[in-house]
């Protein structure tokens, strides 16, 4: 065979070079395309998706600033508890996952664990399982120790007290976001700011997680309630509801003179650590969202008006025979068919007569009866620390009629809150000025504590007017409807209520709402206090046998918790012993301010004893110890547990006092008061 000329395959091997350079120039060419394709006109679109996949950024709740009461006692508080998540695309078998987490979680039912395993079938990088889980809970699942479920530390909501004052509180949702009560009002001061986590997930598919930015706490509120008041409060109302057989009720409690709120129950109640297993009636304040017509407890508008405007005086006479008044077709009589016949001004509202307090109305003119109805505060909200208060119902003067005039005069027709009540009894207790209820005494932020002033809205009677008044519900105590709610050794003021509800747009026969508001020391008001009880079946319905009790049992016990020393009969000065006598007399009651007796006894040479500060505060006891010309050094803050010299040992000229102070009394201290309303360090 002859050979190939030695051209040919020079020839050939340059044409497969030449083809093999053409195809790696063309593969050349189409990867760089794509790379163009991929990294300039895809790159923000594949960037977002590779971020979705390897990234996520979770918030983190902030932790809520603390609740306390007026003694520094703490309502509500923040814990760290664990959130489970899971990182979807780190798990083989989203169903087997969910029926093991489910296991190990509490009440987890086929419909929950079916929910996780379709959060986990999503494929997203993040997915939470179940949020602030239980100590336990937590513990079990990472015994399981499954691929793709991780922890995450969140601060959740806690009530050490549970159903104490709750309805003031309210509650806080999973979010940690206030659902309701001051949680919600103040929802912006207490959550703080959130943070941030960063959960990567890298090159393996393992999860793990960083802090970019830490959350920042809430503020701190201090609220006027005194705990141990509102317990008393809700113990007593709650008793007292279920004596009586009721639906439910309420009570306020204030300071008259600053419009402090000491106390605010609702019954029923709920415990806001399980809100969500309670009714939506359970969970309602009562004592700022439900109106009803106060009835006879309103006289004191009507009397108010009438007094100021100079039409009656406490001896004016008013006729009410013959026990009932007409207004066309429709009858108002006294109640249980009484004829008092002609009355004072006075005996008009200490017997609660019908008939006189409608000619009083008359007398005053809707113009005039209309004024006043809103400048003792109803038809208006009458605080901000309550966004879901109701402002009321009042008629607007213009369209009252005589028969409608006549209804509101005694205390129908007319809507308000038991709120409303206890602002509109402290115009009486103050001296005539209408002070805005509040329930927040100071905001702590960063270290510095900022108090809620004082405001009053307006005056609305003369001190003369309210002196007047005052002797009138006194008498209402002494000798009327309200005797039922006498407190030994004070002097009360108060008006008793009982009035029909409307069922069905009918006044009902079995059913009402009644009432009793007051104040004690009628003279000197420490405590102004609403009661109401709606629908009491088991006992007569009124309010001087149902509400009137609840009254003074309260009042009774806020007057001792706060030290007062009695307006009636009070009791004897302190007890003083000569120098040279060894023996110790017992010194006085521990928050009484005892009666001062000065170094310079004369001929007797007498001295005071030293007295009892235990359960006082430190300004009310320096307070003390100045009027009997002493000094001390003051240890600790909140209220005075002990004290060198000790009760009832005889006090030396220019002695030095030491106090102990605790802002909660240790095991074993019997803590005889706590500070007094708007006293304390």
């Amino acid at each position: 065979m002859p050979e190939k000329p030695a051209f040919e395959w020079r020839v050939i091997v340059k044409r497969r070079l030449v083809v093999a350079a053409v195809v790696l120039i063309g593969w050349s060419a189409a990867i760089e395309a794509r790379l163009v394709y991929l990294q300039v006109a895809r790159h923000a679109d594949l960037a977002a998706r590779a971020e979705r996949q390897q990234l996520r950024t979770v918030e983190t709740a902030a932790e809520r600033g603390d609740i306390l009461d007026r003694n520094g006692r703490v309502f509500a508080f923040s814990v760290d508890a664990d959130s489970i998540y899971a990182v979807p695309t780190d798990i083989a078998d989203p169903g087997a996952a969910a029926a093991a987490l489910c296991r190990a979680l509490d009440d987890c039912n086929a419909r929950e664990r079916q929910a996780i395993a379709d959060r986990i079938r999503r494929g997203r990088a993040f997915a939470y399982v179940r949020r602030q889980v239980s100590p336990g809970e937590a513990r079990r699942i990472a015994a399981l120790a499954l691929d793709g479920i991780g922890f995450m530390s969140e601060s959740r909501r806690f009530y050490p007290n549970k159903e104490l004052a709750a309805h003031v509180l309210g509650y806080v949702g999973i979010d940690n976001v206030g659902l309701n009560g001051l949680e919600a009002a103040y929802d912006s001061l207490i959550k703080g700011r959130p943070g941030a986590v960063l959960v990567q997930t890298d090159a393996r598919r393992q999860a793990f997680s960083r802090i970019e930015r830490p959350p920042t706490s809430g503020a701190t509120l201090e609220l006027t309630i005194d705990q141990q008041l509102q317990h008393v409060a809700e113990r007593e109302l709650r008793a007292g509801v279920e004596q009586a057989g009721a639906a439910g009720g309420s009570v306020v409690v204030m300071d008259p003179t600053t419009g402090e709120i000491l106390a605010l129950a609702n019954a029923p109640t709920f415990n806001p650590n399980a809100y969500r297993e309670y009714r939506d009636d359970d969970r309602r304040n009562r004592a700022v969202q439900d109106l009803y017509e106060p009835g006879s407890t309103f006289k004191i508008v009507t009397a108010g008006a009438a007094l100021e405007e100079g039409l009656f005086g406490p001896d004016s006479p008013v006729e009410t025979s013959p026990g009932r008044i007409w207004f066309g077709s429709r009858v108002i009589d006294e109640d249980r068919g009484h004829n008092y016949g002609r009355l004072s001004f006075t005996d008009v509202i200490v017997k609660s007569s019908n008939v006189g307090a409608v000619k009083v109305g008359l007398r005053l003119g809707p113009e005039r009866l209309g004024q006043y109805v809103q400048r003792f505060g109803f038809g208006r909200r009458s605080s901000p620390d309550f966004p879901g208060e109701s402002p009321g119902i009042v008629w607007n003067p213009a369209r009252l009629t005589d028969s409608a005039l006549a209804s509101v005069a005694m205390g129908y027709q007319v809507g308000v809150t038991p709120l409303q009540m206890a602002a509109a009894a402290s115009v009486v207790a103050n001296g005539g000025e209408l002070i805005e209820p509040r329930i927040v005494r100071a905001v702590i932020a960063d270290g510095v504590r900022t108090a809620v002033p004082r405001k009053v809205a307006r005056r609305v009677v003369s001190p003369g007017t309210a002196a007047l008044l005052t002797d009138m519900m006194e008498q209402v105590v002494e000798r009327g409807t309200g005797t039922r709610a006498r407190v030994p050794g004070f002097t009360v003021a108060g008006k008793t209520g009982t009035a029909q509800k409307v069922v069905g747009g009918r006044y009902s026969t079995t059913d009402y709402n009644v009432s009793f508001v007051g104040f004690v020391p009628s003279r000197q008001p420490v405590l102004a206090i609403v009661v109401v009880v709606d629908s009491p079946h088991a006992v007569a319905p009124y309010g001087g046998t149902v509400a009137a009790p609840i009254f003074q049992r309260l009042a009774e016990a806020g007057l001792r918790l706060y030290g007062v020393p009695p307006s009636l009969n009070p009791s004897p000065p302190v007890v003083v012993a000569r120098r040279e006598q060894t023996s110790r007399q017992p010194a006085s009651g521990p928050a009484t301010v005892p009666a001062i007796v000065t170094l310079e006894g004369g001929a007797t040479g007498t001295a005071p004893l030293f007295p009892d500060l235990r359960g006082l505060g430190a300004r009310d006891a320096l307070r003390m110890l100045a009027r009997l010309g002493l000094t001390a050094r003051l240890h600790g803050t909140g209220i005075v547990v002990d004290q060198d010299p000790l009760p009832g040992s005889p006090i030396e000229r220019g002695a030095v006092s030491t106090l102990r102070l605790e802002r909660h009394a240790g095991t074993g201290t019997l803590v005889s008061a706590a500070a007094a309303p708007g006293g304390g360090p």
